[in-house]
């Protein structure tokens, strides 16, 4: 690796991309997705041991990659001002605070603040931590070093979520149990911290007079947060009811003013021209589909949980094929990139991760059946991802004005985080909506093999699993619309 490093270009200030600096952006990364997210797993367990209602650990998971997705952009513009490498520590310190509070959180009443209040904190972190060193990658790296540093940065990203049931699963069934993941976390961002300090600011648009776009903000964070209160509590409020449409009416009304504010603000916090370049738009729609088939593995893995008796550790474990093929074919995804330009192997990669998710929709199999299905899916789904990453989020960088190379990486990282937030939100939801009748037409259809008292769990299991179908589907059909063919020669 150093002698890659070597050759890594030179920029005004004398600095050139090294493999500890590079390291140290990684560790950054994977605080939220490596750490952050054990809550898909382990969210039951914790809210079982802190005595919080599992409803409100429903928006507890999906909260960090929410607040994540509504500040992504203004923090990386925040960089592009104030420095890359400022934000970014910022965002280390916010990971610090937030993960010390879910750590320390106190069972009985102050538990529910403390963790949500931590996960909001957590999600400001990845927001500040995700642009600016995707952007620092774009300054100090450049050409196929720039190529192997973001498939090192994928690595962190979605090679972290590849390891994060399998590490929740482990820590919490260990003596220092799951608050040691958030102990951990903490000097993670420490490590981090050390690591980046040699390398220099970057804030290219440093001096320039910068004009907070709060009318943006504010109605991308009401629509949003009404639209996840309809998603995740519909079933309990009543889909009927006064208050679930007021809620949705509130989300329409916030989504009109938001598209508004942008198209008439000088420095909106989506800028709406960047979609021009059909590149860039491509990569972020597929990339926000992609990210919401996570709530794939969410499901799955309470299926196994649920229908099969598995304990948290226990089902994590069978997603090791899921860490072991995105890390290992990661790079293989840059290859096929220099070799095929992206659109190939982003159409390989939703291919294989559709494949995936039909293979967990098996529900209705025997259960040593569909464990050895799930094993088999959750390598795929690691593959298809390995494939999909580098191609996805060089195409986002390399067509991005140099300029707004924080910003326009906010935009497509927001995505990432919305996409999250919303398929665990969406599917988590039908899913435990169904987890107690099932649903009569899926029974009618489809005969359900070996234990029948489960049939309810295994049902809902199916109907969230095809909603992450349907999202991987959509992809391939943005990556075949958006995603020019490579010109031969």
């Amino acid at each position: 690796m150093n002698a890659a490093a070597e050759t890594a270009p030179t920029n005004a200030a004398g600095f050139k991309g090294n493999d500890s600096a590079l390291l140290g952006i990684v560790l950054a990364v994977v605080t939220f997705w490596l750490f952050a997210q054990t809550t898909m797993n382990i969210g039951p367990l914790m809210a079982d041991d802190v005595g919080m209602p599992m409803p409100v650990m429903n928006i507890a998971i999906s909260l960090s990659a929410l607040f994540s997705g509504m500040f992504i952009v203004v923090l990386g513009g925040l960089g592009d001002r104030h420095g890359r490498v400022k934000i970014v520590f910022l965002g280390n310190l916010l990971n610090i605070a937030g993960s010390l509070l879910i750590a320390f959180a106190i069972e009985g009443a102050l538990a529910t603040p403390m963790i949500l209040l931590g996960r909001i904190l957590q999600g400001l972190a990845a927001g500040a931590i995700m642009p600016s060193t995707m952007a620092l990658l774009k300054v100090y790296w450049d050409g196929a070093q720039r190529q192997r540093a973001v498939s090192m940065w994928s690595i962190g990203s979605w090679g972290g979520s590849g390891l994060t049931a399998i590490f929740g699963g482990f820590m919490a069934s260990t003596f220092l149990g799951w608050r040691s993941i958030f102990v951990i976390c903490a000097l993670v961002s420490v490590a981090s911290i050390t690591l980046m300090r040699q390398i220099p600011e970057s804030a290219p648009l440093a001096g320039r007079a910068g004009k907070t776009d709060w009318t943006g903000i504010i109605s991308m964070a009401v629509g949003l947060a009404a639209l996840l209160i309809v998603v995740t509590q519909g079933s309990s409020i009543g889909w009927a009811s006064l208050a679930t449409w007021g809620l949705f009416a509130l989300f329409l009304i916030a989504f009109g003013v938001f598209v508004n504010a942008e198209l008439h603000a000088s420095q909106p916090l989506v800028d709406f021209k960047l979609f021009r370049n059909s590149v860039f738009t491509g990569a972020t729609i597929s990339n926000f589909l992609i990210n919401g088939t996570a709530g794939a593995l969410t499901v799955s893995l309470w299926v196994l949980q649920g229908a099969a008796g598995m304990s948290a550790a226990t089902a994590g474990y069978l997603t090791i094929g899921y860490a072991v093929f995105i890390i290992a074919f990661i790079r293989v995804g840059e290859k096929l990139l220099q070799r095929f330009g992206p659109r190939k192997p982003m159409l390989w990669g939703c291919l294989i991760v559709l494949a995936s998710i039909l293979l967990l929709m098996a529900t209705h199999t025997m259960q040593w059946q569909y464990t050895i299905l799930a094993v088999v899916a959750y390598s795929l789904f690691g593959l298809g991802l390995a494939f999909y990453a580098t191609p996805s989020t060089d195409a986002a960088l390399t067509n991005l004005p140099g300029d707004q190379a924080g910003a326009g990486s906010g935009i497509y990282k927001m995505a990432s985080s919305l996409g999250a937030a919303f398929g665990v939100a969406a599917s988590a939801a039908l899913f435990t909506a169904l987890s107690e009748s099932g649903l009569e037409i899926v029974g009618a259809v489809v005969e359900f093999s070996g234990r029948q008292d489960n049939v309810a769990v295994r049902e809902a299991g199916m109907v969230g699993l095809a909603f992450n179908a349907l999202m991987a589907i959509a992809a391939l059909i943005s990556v075949t619309i958006f995603i020019p063919k490579q010109k031969k020669g």
